[in-house]
């Protein structure tokens, strides 16, 4: 399986990368030692936990319904259910002035939203029928007052300092320019307009959590306004190609099946932006990284990883 071919153990862990998840790469980038041990793994007790944990999930979505197709994922709500689970765990181990503490004091990365759009509401046939009911408007108005929702709880469960990032140019990915041939060589509009006006919502969503919520420190990470300009300027990132997979089966960007074991993997993983049809390169996520960590306002706001941690 391809997957991992570039992480430090070369093997899959459930990352659907070559290498590191942003995520990763910002844990080491602020000094921690390990990656942050997935919340399933059956080692990840004790006191391996406060140090962090991992609640990601494949597939996983805002909306409860998002990736039904994949099965077994863990959406938004299941990821907060698990996360007081590890609270109740922090509180038992600490008692609770020390748990609040720790938690306060704790980094939250949420990056969630772009399966809602592209496993849910754009599925090819499937989706047809909510789509003739459901406008892309409400669509998106339904993710955020879920969305609303899951962060509160979170702030509410004592996380403080939480970063939360929009939904990329979901219409640039090789799965999407390989679906919509009509397109040519450039990125599919329709899917980048739905992430747009998502992320609209969300930064006001944000803005207003951050004034209701008392001490709430919330940061907006501009990954489509990132990611936008890696593609648009691949060349000055040192990247050769940034419209199709270097992991690749069939398609004429390699978007049409996700990578696996029959997969044909390109030489040079650090020159491709997209290392399969939907997600971002070892390469692609370090610069994304650094630029959540010591970016402008542009990149995040109103304040990035590295100001929000040490506030």
């Amino acid at each position: 399986m391809p997957n991992g071919i570039d992480f430090p153990t070369h093997q899959p862990t459930g990352r659907f990368t070559n290498g590191r998840t942003i995520a990763d790469i910002l844990g080491q980038e602020l000094g921690l030692k390990n990656f942050t041990p997935p919340y399933m793994a059956p080692t990840t007790v004790g006191p391996a936990v406060l140090q962090g944990v991992n609640y990601a999930s494949g597939a996983g979505g805002i909306l409860d319904q998002t990736g039904r197709l994949f099965g077994g994922r863990i959406n938004l709500d299941a990821q907060i259910d698990n996360f007081a689970n590890t609270r109740e765990y922090i509180i038992s181990s600490l008692g609770m002035p020390a748990a609040l503490s720790l938690l306060r004091n704790a980094l939250f990365s949420v990056a969630i939203g772009s399966n809602d759009i592209i496993n849910n509401y754009l599925i090819p046939v499937v989706s047809a029928p909510e789509r003739a009911v459901v406008s892309p408007e409400a669509f998106v108005e339904s993710m955020i007052s879920k969305f609303r929702m899951q962060l509160t709880r979170m702030y509410l469960l004592g996380a403080r300092k939480i970063i939360v990032a929009n939904v990329g140019p979901i219409g640039c990915i090789p799965y999407q320019r390989d679906t919509n041939p009509s397109t040519g060589s450039n990125c599919v509009e329709f899917p980048n307009q739905m992430a747009q006006s998502y992320n609209k919502r969300l930064k006001d969503l944000l803005l207003e959590l951050r004034s209701s919520l008392e001490g709430a420190l919330i940061a907006y990470a501009n990954v489509y306004h990132i990611v936008a300009d890696i593609i648009q300027h691949h060349t000055n990132y040192g990247f050769d190609v940034a419209d199709s997979a270097c992991c690749f089966v069939a398609g004429q960007f390699g978007g049409l099946v996700p990578c696996g074991p029959t997969s044909k993997v390109c030489p040079d993983r650090s020159k491709y932006v997209f290392w399969d049809p939907y997600h971002p390169s070892d390469a692609t996520n370090m610069v994304i990284a650094q630029r959540l960590l010591d970016g402008d306002l542009n990149d995040v706001y109103p304040m990035n990883v590295r100001r929000l941690v040490s506030a």
